[in-house]
């Protein structure tokens, strides 16, 4: 009695959650719809419907189209009805977003701010979250959690910084980053918080490779929608592939990592540490830059092979570069088809959608994924 009990418990439970992942991804649908759709009986789906009202996740609004007879009212989610916030530490720069169960972004603010491992910044970080949260009027209840990216090796549970070159920080708690914030919180690696907002945004992809050319190299692997850690939690390190063997040092110590030929410093060093500017004069063909577009292009396109065969899936571009590869992203794909031993259809090669705040949305998507998978 007592396991029939748990199993019918298991399968309302279920129910619900496809109830609600349907009018979640459709926008807006009516009842009968959704119990056509789902294989439900129209009382099931009518029951669940107002539970999930009552929980002030879904609401009716208007009348749907006629299809003949009675007019179906058209149910949708409160997007609003949970936020959840993201907070993007690099070395000189913080960025924080808060964001509703859409990923819609309803604040953010982005500053110039050098980080330091000191009580003073993150007593500072705390008054910035909830100066945000405050600005925006929003009820500190229907927060789900605040989310870290931050460059380095994270632990298994995301209550640590391992080790962050970037940062200069090891062992690093995050109940120490924390301390003046008021929500759960944990830290991703900046690569996989990308990676994910990337992933969320393009709906029919369930594998990809995100490849993140920024001032460091590196990425996230995406499996059936999941992220791949590996083992020691160090999978997508892509910028410490070796590209040339015996070939320019590395700042990990060793020689010819793809770091040291595929991050964006290489492109902006020629033009002060502007990125921008470099691709705003290759764009007029200027022809101090031409040659070495040319060589980076090279670079990264047996980078590209290299995931492409090893992984066979689609491959998002993003970071800093991947920024600014809209208008080339034609010509690196024939380069890659040109060494490509299954080339065809290089169609998998994309550029990133998210071109601010990715690791931002990303962090905070930490959040988002778990409450409306336990919906």
């Amino acid at each position: 009695m007592e396991y029939t009990t748990s199993k019918q418990m298991n399968l309302r439970k279920m129910n619900r959650n496809r109830i609600y992942r349907l009018v979640y991804d459709s926008e807006r649908i009516s009842k009968p719809d959704i119990a056509q759709k789902l294989g439900l009986s129209l009382p099931t789906v009518i029951q669940n419907v107002k539970d999930l009202q009552q929980a002030g996740l879904l609401e009716e609004g208007d009348a749907m189209e006629s299809t003949g007879g009675r007019k179906a009212m058209a149910i949708s989610c409160v997007k609003n009805a949970r936020y959840s916030i993201g907070i993007d530490i690099t070395k000189n720069q913080l960025s924080v977003v808060l964001i509703n169960l859409s990923a819609d972004i309803i604040s953010s603010i982005q500053m110039t701010k050098p980080y330091e491992n000191t009580p003073c910044y993150y007593t500072e970080l705390g008054e910035i979250v909830r100066g945000l949260v405050s600005t925006a009027k929003i009820d500190e209840k229907h927060i789900l959690g605040a989310g870290f990216s931050v460059p380095g090796a994270i632990s298994e549970d995301g209550q640590m910084i391992v080790y962050s070159h970037v940062l200069e920080v090891s062992g690093l708690q995050c109940a120490t980053v924390s301390r003046e914030i008021p929500y759960p919180t944990m830290f991703c690696n900046d690569a996989n918080a990308a990676g994910i907002a990337e992933m969320w945004s393009a709906k029919f992809i369930r594998n990809a490779v995100y490849l993140s050319l920024s001032n460091t190299v590196g990425g996230s692997i995406i499996l059936d929608n999941k992220l791949y850690l590996g083992e020691n939690q160090r999978g997508g390190e892509f910028g410490h592939m070796t590209l040339v063997q015996g070939g320019l040092a590395c700042y990990c110590g060793r020689k010819g990592c793809a770091d040291s030929y595929c991050s964006a410093q290489v492109l902006s060093r020629h033009t002060g540490g502007n990125l921008k500017l470099f691709f705003e004069r290759l764009e007029n063909d200027d022809p101090s830059l031409l040659e070495i577009w040319r060589q980076y292009l090279s670079y990264l396109t047996t980078l590209i092979n290299n995931l492409t065969v090893a992984f066979d899936c689609n491959i998002i571009l993003g970071g800093y570069v991947g920024v600014h590869l809209d208008k080339f992203i034609g010509n690196l794909k024939k380069k890659v088809a040109d060494i490509n031993l299954f080339s065809g259809n290089e169609e998998y090669i994309q550029a990133c959608k998210y071109k601010y705040e990715a690791a931002a949305v990303g962090a905070a998507l930490l959040y988002i994924q778990p409450f409306l998978r336990q919906i």
